[in-house]
């Protein structure tokens, strides 16, 4: 089983900033994707962010140029820097792992339990 672990969330002021964190824990055999992705009160999740394995970057036209997206590979971490952060931000954020647990098993999709990030204006 993989574990996925959020941290860094929390109350900040419209402007302010945010780095969340994920930590992929357990039995990985190999990681295609790391990203997030985030829910707000009465929406559906919605893709936020995505990196690689090999460094290639993704992101969602609502974030790009306030997100950076990195990951730690030797550490099977992945991080979200969130700038200018607008109410609009707020949501609960969700670690994603895809990626195979071993040899032989399909490639799957890995949820972690998410971390609040709440916005005020």
């Amino acid at each position: 089983q993989v574990q996925l672990v959020e941290s860094g969330g929390g109350l900040v002021q419209a402007g302010g900033s945010l780095r969340l964190s994920c930590a992929a824990s357990g039995s990985i055999f190999s990681i295609n994707l790391m990203g997030w992705y985030r829910q707000a009160p009465g929406k559906q999740r919605e893709f936020v962010a995505t990196a690689s394995s090999a460094g290639t970057t993704n992101y969602a036209d609502s974030v790009k140029g306030r997100c950076t997206i990195s990951r730690d590979n030797a550490k099977n971490m992945v991080y979200l820097q969130m700038n200018s952060l607008e109410p609009e931000d707020t949501a609960v954020y969700f670690c994603n792992l895809v990626g195979r647990l071993t040899y032989r098993a399909p490639t799957g999709s890995y949820w972690g339990q998410g971390t609040q990030v709440t916005v005020s204006s």
